[in-house]
């Protein structure tokens, strides 16, 4: 694991090895999306010296929930939350980037207030949101009116202005697995004939602004974008993918990003569903967008290690191993056994399947070192 474990650059931050700790949505903030003490626990579990995090999706507004539990960064007592969490991985030596997250059409009254979910256009859609009720069929989305959309756009740039505040060191903008800017991009669910919709360019406008609004905060260096280009998670399909993730991708280049994010196809959700297969979508982006690509969607340690060793990509993000792995970093550069994980307890509940992974003994990983 000699590449995985050599230090990289990655925008404005200086890591010391390429395993990142995905955006995974656990569902434990409580019901006013205020981070807790159990998810500082959580993070700073996670944090190695020198590693990068990615929070889980942190909603920008009321109007952008969807999943009972997940954190927000749209008013101050979130920011105070979080600022626990940051400093458990500062006091650490880690980094984390804030996911910033607008649910759009996946979603349901009961968590947005009343108002009826908003997205690009009013296209049936036959999801589940998370609620007091548990897992629930969405409410019908209406399609955003062309004034409303700058709302969109400045809420964004004032959760990243609230990132910046509680002290995270950049932002990851979610623009992948079916979620509001995602269903901007892809004609499956934007059938707009305004401005926004129609061409590959028009659909690609709102997240290019959420980006520049995003980075008139932060700057270069600190925000990054996250796609996942051919996925079919929440009903998300498009005549087009290549041309469209190509645009996209040769796009972001205007902006000096930390990194794209890709997510590969072979995920679906949490799910791996194909085992083995090659990182086809970073290997391909990676001929086209000019900066840092962190790759993640199912990987294993050998493949992993292999993705940076081939220059597929610079980092790999961990999600499923991560969660039951709280010292995966570790554990992969030492040739450690893994901890399994407990699906069921991925999302919501308490500290089960959460804070209490088991680390691996220091006397049995130093024996194993040598």
């Amino acid at each position: 694991m000699t590449t995985l474990f050599s230090p990289v650059r990655v925008g404005a931050l200086a890591l010391a090895h390429r395993v990142v700790l995905a955006p995974l949505t656990r569902l434990r903030a409580g019901e006013e999306g205020v981070p807790t003490d159990l998810m500082a626990e959580y993070y700073g579990q996670r944090t190695s010296m020198g590693g990068l995090l990615i929070t889980e999706a942190t909603t920008v507004a009321v109007t952008g929930r969807g999943y009972l539990g997940a954190p927000g960064l749209y008013n101050e007592a979130q920011v105070a939350g979080w600022r626990k969490v940051i400093s458990a991985i500062h006091d650490k030596g880690g980094k984390i980037f804030a996911q910033l997250w607008h649910v759009g059409r996946v979603s349901h009254v009961e968590m947005t207030g009343g108002e009826a979910p908003v997205t690009a256009s009013a296209v049936r859609f036959e999801g589940v949101a998370f609620t007091r009720n548990g897992w629930v069929p969405v409410s019908p989305a209406r399609a955003l009116l062309f004034k409303e959309i700058p709302a969109i756009i400045e809420a964004f740039r004032q959760a990243a202005e609230r990132a910046r505040e509680a002290g995270f060191d950049g932002v990851e903008l979610h623009a992948a697995n079916g979620y509001l800017l995602d269903q901007f991009l892809q004609d499956g669910s934007n059938q707009r004939t305004d401005s926004y919709g129609g061409s590959i360019e028009n659909r690609a406008q709102l997240l290019l602004k959420v980006t520049e609004a995003v980075a008139s905060v932060w700057g270069d260096g600190r925000v990054a974008v996250r796609i996942s280009p051919s996925s079919a998670f929440n009903e998300m399909h498009d005549s087009d993918p290549t041309a469209l993730f190509g645009y996209v991708a040769e796009q972001l280049n205007r902006f000096k990003l930390a990194y794209l994010h890709v997510v590969e196809p072979r995920v679906k959700g949490s799910e791996l569903i194909e085992e083995g297969a090659a990182p086809v979508a970073a290997a391909w982006l990676r001929s086209i967008f000019t900066g840092t690509i962190v790759a993640a969607g199912g990987f294993e340690p050998r493949d992993a290690e292999a993705a940076v060793f081939d220059g597929i990509a610079d980092l790999v993000a961990f999600g499923r191993h991560f969660i039951a792995n709280p010292d995966l970093p570790r554990r992969l550069e030492l040739g450690l056994p893994l901890n399994p994980y407990d699906r069921a307890t991925f999302y919501g509940g308490t500290e089960k399947g959460y804070t209490d992974y088991p680390f691996f003994h220091k006397e049995e990983a130093l024996l194993a070192a040598r």
